[in-house]
Parts: structure tokens; C-alpha cells; sequence
């Protein structure tokens, strides 16, 4: 009988593979070797693909980063597409999916977060949003801050649970010590819960922070509800 043919090596299979393995148990289980292991394949046979490791992270941190949604920022070509409450319903919608990605992934922010290099996913989600936030009006200098400042937040959003910091042991929390936590043993039965409304609510802070920026720099209008929120569409 002919023997089973294995499957063909591939950029792909290397980094979906890979990504798998980090998932499972961290950036250190990560090594070339072990990738050989797991593929079935020879170590030297992988360097046909990638010329080191890095290269292999970086080709997993950009699929990562390529799940990220930045249609909302598809009219930035047009001054009037961002206009109005538009750029900051992109910003929020961004931010969103932005760390669902991300939060999906944890093992891999780390590495990630030091930036996108030559990553064509990165720097092509760095090109919507910076052309975004030019077409509605922000000065380049301030469209990169606030690129920046939106990576620096949701990166670091995705580093870790706050609730998940919290045992659930009661008798932790001695009162004596922490009159206000007596119900921080909950936290992480609630973690979902907690860390989506945490983060939901520092997004929603930040882009409030910069619709009034944004009226005294560039103008046209407060750029908030007449509940004093900034106008955000969700």
C-alpha cells in the first residue's frame, strides 16, 4: 500500500499551528523544535517558510491582529464619512472588536503589544485608523496620539482579568485589612461580566475625553449628548 501522503508545509498550516500552541500553553512553549514536533516535520524544514522564530510570532501576532474589524473606518477618504458623531462611533466600534480579537488570544498580547513593525495586518489597521481620524478633522500629529492611546487601552485591557485577580476565599478579605472588599471574593465568578464593563466604560471615558478635545481643537459642536456623554451611537 502506498504510504499516506503528509500534509503539504505551508506559511499557513506553520502559523496556525503555532498560534494553537500559544494558546494552549504561552509564548515559552513556543519553540522551533517543538513547531517541528507538532507539524511532523523536520526543524530545518521551517525555515523554508520563515527565516526565525520571531518572524513565526510575528506572522501569528498579524493573524491575530487581522481578525480586527476596521470597516468603520472605510470612509476615511471622505472628509464627510467621519464627520459629526462618525469618528467617534468608529473609534468605539473599533475599540470593541479591537480587543474581542485580542481577549480571544491572550498568550499572544505580550508579544503583540510591542508594536506592529512590518505586520501588514497591524499597519494596515494603523493606516484605517489614522486616515479616519484625519478625514474627520484631527490634526496628524493628534490622529497618531490617539491611534497610540487606543492600542495602549485595549492592549493593555487584554493583558489580564481584574476580576480574575480576586480569590474566592471570604476569609482573604478580613475586614480589618479591606473595609471595602467585602465582596471582592465574588469578583471572579462575575469575571466576564466585570472585565467587559470595565472596559466598556474606560472606552466610552476615553472617546468622551476626546469629543471635548476635539470641539475645542477642531470644532463643530461639543461633541456631546445633552446628558453631557459624548455622542457615540451605542
Amino acid at each position: 500500500m502506498a504510504r499516506p501522503r503528509k500534509p503539504l508545509l505551508s506559511r499557513d498550516r506553520i502559523v496556525t499551528t503555532a498560534l494553537a500552541l500559544v494558546d494552549a500553553e504561552g509564548l515559552a512553549a513556543l519553540s522551533t523544535r517543538r513547531l517541528a514536533a507538532e507539524l511532523g516535520v523536520s526543524g530545518p524544514s521551517l525555515y523554508n517558510h520563515f527565516a526565525t522564530k520571531e518572524a513565526i510570532l510575528d506572522a501569528v501576532a498579524d493573524t491575530v491582529v487581522g481578525q480586527v474589524d476596521v470597516s468603520m473606518f472605510d470612509g476615511g477618504g471622505t472628509a464627510g464619512a467621519l464627520a459629526g458623531s462618525g469618528w467617534r462611533q468608529a473609534l468605539l466600534a473599533w475599540g470593541r472588536s479591537y480587543r474581542a480579537a485580542l481577549s480571544a488570544h491572550p498568550n499572544i498580547v505580550p508579544f503583540l503589544a510591542v508594536g506592529p513593525g512590518l505586520r501588514p495586518a497591524g499597519l494596515r489597521m494603523a493606516d484605517a485608523v489614522f486616515g479616519g481620524m484625519v478625514a474627520a478633522g484631527w490634526p496628524p500629529a493628534q490622529a497618531t496620539r490617539i491611534g497610540a492611546a487606543m492600542r495602549y487601552f485595549v492592549t493593555g485591557s487584554a493583558l489580564g482579568s481584574f476580576a480574575g485577580g480576586f480569590v474566592g476565599d471570604e476569609a482573604a478579605y478580613d475586614p480589618a485589612d479591606y473595609p471595602h472588599l467585602g465582596q471582592a471574593h465574588l469578583l471572579a465568578q462575575h469575571r466576564e461580566r466585570v472585565d467587559e464593563g470595565a472596559f466598556d466604560t474606560g472606552l466610552r471615558a476615553l472617546i468622551d475625553g476626546l469629543a471635548l478635545r476635539y470641539a475645542a481643537e477642531v470644532g463643530g459642536g461639543d461633541g456631546m449628548s445633552e446628558d453631557g456623554r459624548a455622542v457615540d451611537g451605542g
